[in-house]
């Protein structure tokens, strides 16, 4: 199997991963339940993760990193901490279900600000033309459909200047590309662990600079003799027991990134989009969707086939041993924003893992359906 579905899940962990999570199932506890061995055991290691985490997207404390089971549940606490129904809101026209559906839920007053895809120049004057007025502005760093990098920096400059609350949502950019909650400002940055951090499923990331509100309640271990949630963080977001297994191995997949540095990494995903890129450009009736600017665009790649359902591809790719993912990828507003609503798009998405004989077979495995062999 060619596993190019990266910006869903990375399949492909460093082994230090899965050893460590499949170690802490059979030797941790809870943290914050017990002074025994196996209960300070896993207290350590989710301080561990905490510190890395810290210091790899520079926040002030571990305590201001909290576990979440994804970036959708960190985005949805984010959004719920900030947002109150009838708040106006801006975000890109590149954001995912994950920021949309809770706005909606909310009620609130969503404004989009768009503009062509690659193109961050337009992007910047829809954003500043509605800027005023608003009461947060939630941005994701990378498509997931398109890998298009958003001006985020420039963003948050204009939101600190106006002191407008910003969540940026990391999904695709936490792993490959620098993410600072320092030099950005951002009240929140979401983010998930099995994505570029290369963690389990079932882990996430919420780095906090804001108040929050909790979207669950009950025991942390702290604090129990008070019915109200703990005030302080990490245990005023953290209801429940932990995901011990999870958190060791997200450890591993962040201490995997430090060790392996995210420019190297963002240079290979680079090289391995550029390639597909190239070799898909050179089939005739195939539309690649990519960045004349290198610089614009991180390890997601979309493409067509004209007069082909792009499901279909999807699946046909599959059957060939090729793992994409076709259709609107839980993005419809990016969809919209770059015209391929009506229509989808595949697209293969890139690791540290991912080899240019791979992508050079990938290539073929196209083409040669594009022919109909």
């Amino acid at each position: 199997m060619i596993y190019l579905d990266n910006a869903a899940t990375t399949l492909q962990k460093p082994p230090a991963v899965p050893r460590a999570a499949s170690y802490a199932m059979c030797h941790m506890a809870t943290p914050g339940r017990g002074g025994h061995a196996p209960a300070m055991l896993a207290a350590d290691t989710a301080f561990a993760c905490r510190q890395a985490a810290a210091e790899l997207f520079q926040v002030e404390g571990p305590e201001q990193v909290v576990f979440t089971f994804n970036a959708t549940h960190a985005l949805n606490i984010a959004i719920k901490s900030l947002v109150k129904p009838g708040d106006t809101v801006l975000i890109s026209g590149y954001e995912h279900n994950a920021v949309t559906r809770p706005l909606h839920a909310l009620g609130a007053d969503i404004r989009v600000a768009s503009g062509p895809l690659f193109e961050p120049g337009k992007l910047m004057e829809s954003f500043r033309s509605q800027l005023k007025g608003v009461s947060c502005v939630i941005c994701n760093h990378v498509s997931n459909v398109f890998g298009y990098i958003l001006p985020v920096e420039r963003m948050a400059a204009l939101c600190r200047a106006g002191g407008i609350p910003l969540i940026l949502d990391a999904s695709q950019s936490a792993g490959c590309l620098p993410v600072s909650l320092a030099e950005l400002g951002a009240a929140f940055i979401a983010m998930p662990g099995h994505k570029g951090l290369y963690g389990p499923q079932g882990t996430g990331l919420l780095l906090c600079a804001a108040q929050t509100r909790p979207l669950l309640e009950g025991g942390t271990g702290s604090a129990s003799a008070c019915q109200e949630m703990p005030d302080f963080l990490p245990d005023r977001l953290e209801a429940g027991t932990h995901n011990i297994p999870g958190v060791a191995g997200l450890l591993e997949g962040l201490r995997y990134v430090k060790e392996r540095g995210t420019g190297s990494i963002l240079a290979h995903e680079r090289a391995m989009t550029c390639l597909a890129a190239r070799g898909l450009s050179e089939i005739p009736g195939v539309m690649v969707y990519t960045a004349a600017d290198r610089v614009r665009q991180a390890g997601v790649l979309s493409f067509q086939l004209d007069g082909m359902d792009c499901e279909a591809v999807g699946d046909a790719l599959g059957a060939r041993g090729v793992a994409v993912r076709a259709g609107l990828h839980c993005a419809p507003l990016a969809h919209q924003s770059a015209g391929t609503f009506e229509t989808g798009t595949i697209r293969a998405s890139f690791s540290s893992f991912s080899t240019r004989r791979e992508v050079d077979q990938f290539v073929r495995e196209v083409a040669a359906l594009r022919r109909g062999a």
